[in-house]
């Protein structure tokens, strides 16, 4: 890849109320809204498991509805001739993940388990926490892909793959959103990456109310877009962007170098 190459990616945030345990509901009501989307887009992202909800409950979710999803995410990809990403309640040797996928247009696709299981809501105890970071490779860009409590754990997200943007996908609460604000701002900036959250809004079944912020930061934390309305949000991210500022400010020359455990 050459840095005089002016890629670009356009991407639509899906900020959406979430049906409760209803994966077939809230894929007709995605198939709506993107359906919607008048502009041809290189990314559309959901919100993490944007066919349930938060759940707790997995064993409410039939076992063949996270390849159901799949599917789906296969025919709308194809349909629209864009990359689709977000997490789902997956099943899968009697175990039950939080995985994520990122589907390409022509039914490719690259997954990834939710490494930090959200511990105070006891995510831990129902779901198998994943153990390898994905770097999707896109379009001339380098995602890293990650969700939800994932961005609280900095050493999990370190850039040491020169990747370009951080992604994650999030129902992340209105009581701790200060947080979620603060930390996507901070990864952008300490990775040199364009920093993505995608957040659900509204309530759920179990009373979490969910305020929207759905965020892109740039490379030095600039703050691109955000809402806290129920939309979709399209933004368009320059690879070259990227490269001027690191060739100007190396600081990621002087990272310290570590290997993450992999088990």
């Amino acid at each position: 890849m050459t840095k005089d190459k002016n890629y670009s990616l356009k991407i639509a945030m899906v900020q959406s109320k979430l049906h409760w345990e209803d994966p077939e509901a809230n894929r007709k009501m995605f198939s709506d809204k993107i359906e919607k989307i008048g502009e041809s887009v290189d990314i559309i992202v959901l919100p993490e498991m944007f066919t349930t909800g938060f759940t707790m409950s997995p064993k409410n979710i039939g076992p063949k509805e996270g390849l159901i999803t799949l599917d789906w995410m296969k025919e709308i990809a194809a349909a629209k001739d864009s990359a689709i990403i977000g997490s789902v309640v997956f099943q899968e040797s009697g175990n039950y993940y939080n995985r994520l996928f990122f589907v390409r247009p022509n039914g490719d696709f690259d997954s990834y388990d939710k490494r930090h299981t959200f511990t105070l809501a006891g995510e831990d105890k129902e779901y198998t926490a994943g153990t390898k970071r994905v770097i999707v490779s896109y379009k001339g860009f380098l995602i890293c892909p990650l969700i939800c409590y994932d961005l609280r754990f900095p050493v999990w997200s370190r850039n040491t793959e020169n990747f370009d943007v951080l992604l994650y996908t999030a129902n992340w609460p209105t009581p701790r959103i200060n947080a979620w604000d603060t930390l996507l701002k901070a990864r952008a900036i300490e990775n040199m990456a364009y920093c993505i959250g995608v957040n659900r809004i509204g309530e759920d079944e179990v009373g979490h109310k969910y305020p929207g912020h759905s965020s892109v930061y740039g490379p030095l934390g600039e703050l691109i877009a955000n809402s806290e309305t129920e939309e979709i949000i399209v933004v368009e991210i320059i690879k070259n962007e990227i490269n001027s500022i690191r060739d100007k400010f190396r600081f990621l020359n002087d990272r310290d170098e570590f290997k993450l455990f992999e088990a």
